[in-house]
């Protein structure tokens, strides 16, 4: 499949800069793929789409305030982005603007935190060491700001009323440098509605890294990866969903984070096992699910890896028509958008 056929024009005005003021108060489209149909609702609604003995499977990352900002030896301002951490406290980052940082300059956050530029790669990141008068997740947790995707506009010198609202409310394992979008919408009580009705809750583990949200840079789809991102899940959970595969019941994943996961494990494995490493699925047209019934998500980036996912699931002439009937419905769309439920 060629790149541009996962193509769309959105108006601006549909980009969601801003959360609800309710999580939960979000529209919701329900697509059928049966039946090749969707309809218009709210999330609210989500609970009457599951059956006692389905399972909802949430991806418990916590994102960290990866943004740092800084000034060089020259007092230039600089925002560096951590992706990856390393060893011996380098991680690997992005930088803005990346022509200010040449191999061996430092950058000061605090009077406590500041790092120096120790490699330059081809694909446009660095890697950079800290000097740190504390535990280095501690100052990063007290300097940085949160890792907002860039068409959500806010001015650096802006109090950061995104830390707590940019964040799942079952967000538990620090590690994310974005949010699993589509777990936003939760609230406490939508999730004690689905426990009442016989929906089995399963955390497992994806830290969301750069792999989730870097552009696609190919025209063949064939020729995409997406970068390996850390998972874990548990005996607990790994049991529950190996036994809800045994008799049939329907795994509902929220988010492609959570998808990539359990599709990853079930190629790896041939079933659902406890483990830790490596998600390094790529999901693309043609790739057969074995893993999950049901997605929930939110509204993607035209030509992203996350559309190819969710229209490998949905089928693409399914979800394209959907898509564009979000913009005439004037849906929001992106992190702080609305959502879809593929049932």
């Amino acid at each position: 499949m060629h790149i541009t056929e996962l193509d769309f024009d959105l108006p601006p005005d549909l980009i969601a800069e801003k959360p609800l003021e309710s999580r939960s108060a979000s529209r919701m489209m329900h697509v059928d793929r049966d039946a090749r149909t969707f309809e218009d609702k709210y999330f609210t609604d989500v609970v009457d789409h599951f059956s006692n003995g389905d399972l909802l499977v949430i991806n418990n990352t916590k994102v960290f305030p990866a943004r740092l900002l800084g000034l060089t030896e020259t007092a230039s301002s600089v925002e560096i982005f951590l992706i990856r951490p390393l060893q011996d406290r380098r991680w690997e980052a992005l930088a803005r603007p990346g022509r200010r940082l040449p191999i061996g300059k430092r950058v000061d956050f605090s009077n406590e935190l500041s790092c120096r530029v120790t490699d330059k790669h081809h694909n446009g990141t660095i890697t950079v060491q800290f000097d740190a008068k504390e535990d280095l997740d501690t100052l990063i947790d007290r300097t940085g700001k949160t890792p907002l995707p860039p068409y959500i506009h806010r001015d650096r010198n802006d109090p950061d009323t995104d830390r707590e609202r940019y964040q799942t409310v079952y967000a538990s394992k620090r590690g994310a440098i974005a949010a699993p979008t589509a777990g936003l919408h939760f609230t406490p009580q939508v999730l004690d509605r689905l426990e009442e009705k016989g929906i089995q809750l399963v955390e497992i583990t994806l830290h969301v890294g750069y792999g989730t949200f870097e552009p696609v840079r190919v025209v063949e789809l064939a020729d995409h990866r997406v970068q390996p991102e850390h998972y874990e899940i548990d005996e607990v959970a790994a049991a529950t969903l190996e036994k809800a595969r045994a008799d049939g019941r329907r795994i509902i994943a929220v988010g492609t984070t959570t998808t990539r996961t359990l599709e990853t494990v079930i190629v790896k494995f041939g079933e659902f096992r406890a483990s830790t490493g490596e998600a390094d699925l790529t999901i693309l047209p043609g790739y057969r699910f074995r893993a999950i019934n049901g997605l929930l998500t939110n509204f993607h980036l035209p030509k992203s890896s996350l559309l190819v996912l969710v229209s490998t699931f949905g089928g693409h002439r399914l979800i394209m028509a959907a898509y564009e009937h979000a913009i005439a419905e004037r849906y929001r769309f992106y992190s702080y958008g609305d959502c879809m439920f593929i049932d």
